[in-house]
């Protein structure tokens, strides 16, 4: 398995967790084709891969998992926990997490594009940030949950999905 698909499939099983965690502020009968559509989304994935031929002619980009990849996700780990403490025991804001998950997550993206000279992943962490920001703003005008979490996790995991599925299978 290449880098390029585990982080294919990393991103997916992101994406996958967004909608699903999310899904349930919908209405019944919204959430439930959502959750199946996402799983779906990923799910096929893997039975594309095998339909696609083999790009050994393609030079895959450089995306391994190293130093500077962890700590991205060091940085992120920590802006997430103090966030969401801040976002807890001073603002008293729940409501509010999906927003914050989204914009570390998005922002996150800017650094993995830096690392990994992939300048391409700046679109993808810019619209997870904006959604991520959008989630906040409406928690913090005490819109519906739905709306929140429509903002701040579906949207987002339907991104990641998208973005998964537009990268080459490699």
């Amino acid at each position: 398995m290449t880098s390029q698909f585990t982080g294919r499939i990393i991103g997916g099983a992101f994406g996958v967790v967004f909608v699903q965690a999310n899904a349930g502020a919908l209405p019944q009968g919204v959430a439930r084709p959502v959750r199946l559509l996402a799983v779906a989304a990923f799910l096929a994935l893997f039975v594309t891969r095998r339909g696609r031929g083999s790009r050994a002619e393609l030079p895959a980009p450089r995306t391994g998992f190293g130093r500077r990849y962890w700590y991205v996700v060091a940085a992120e780990v920590l802006a997430l926990v103090v966030g969401l403490l801040v976002i807890s025991r001073v603002l008293h804001a729940p409501h509010a997490f999906v927003g914050w998950i989204a914009f570390v997550v998005g922002v996150h993206f800017f650094g993995l594009a830096a690392s990994w000279r992939r300048p391409a992943l700046h679109v993808l962490g810019a619209a997870l940030a904006a959604c991520g920001l959008g989630a906040l703003a409406l928690a913090a005008l005490d819109a519906p949950a739905w709306a929140v979490a429509t903002a701040g996790g579906i949207v987002p995991g339907a991104l990641l999905l998208a973005s998964v599925w537009r990268t080459p299978a490699a």
